[in-house]
């Protein structure tokens, strides 16, 4: 019976190590370097597209390249084009928020670039909403799959409370 006790001791010893092992273990990170962002909506941004449209009523024509960046995390997207306007766009995911991100650095400097954007999906479109000192933003990524090009609508909301168009800007894939 000696013999029997010495063995059954370490025996409980060891479970109880290893439970403690186990307890003390972090739970998998819902965001990081270990977590790639994978997106098969933001997959069909990948490339280089040609901007047409209309910003506050005037003609546009940018070039808008987007790539994945930071190990997979964001979406860059790289927007330039007269006159003298130029963005670059990180949009990612926020997993403990369930909601995506963006990141609208450009031209206008620190004070437009303070907000981040905020998005949900729905189907084949992101609506982003800004939440600018000036007032509420709205910028929707919608893709076409029928057409293989997407429509940004971009909405700012008015002093009677109502949503109008800023700009709406359709891209075609750059020809190679």
């Amino acid at each position: 019976m000696t013999r029997t006790m010495p063995a059954l001791a370490r025996s409980i010893l060891l479970v109880l190590a290893l439970s403690a092992t186990a307890a003390c273990q972090e739970p998998p990170a819902l965001d990081g370097p270990h977590r790639p962002f994978h997106d098969d909506l933001l997959d069909h941004m990948v490339g280089s597209w040609k901007l047409t449209g209309t910003i506050m009523g005037r003609p546009a024509h940018h070039d808008l390249d987007a790539a994945w960046v930071l190990n997979h995390q964001f979406l860059r997207m790289h927007q330039s084009g007269p006159p003298d306007y130029e963005a670059m766009v990180f949009v990612g995911y926020d997993n403990a928020s369930e909601r995506y991100v963006a990141h609208w650095l450009d031209v206008y400097g620190g004070r437009f670039s303070e907000t981040l954007g905020y998005g949900a999906r729905t189907g084949n479109s992101i609506r982003f909403v800004f939440e600018y000192p000036d007032g509420p933003f709205r910028n929707t990524f919608a893709w076409k799959p029928e057409a293989q090009s997407w429509q940004f609508i971009l909405e700012s909301k008015n002093k009677q409370g109502h949503w109008v168009n800023f700009a709406v800007e359709d891209l075609a894939r750059a020809e190679r």
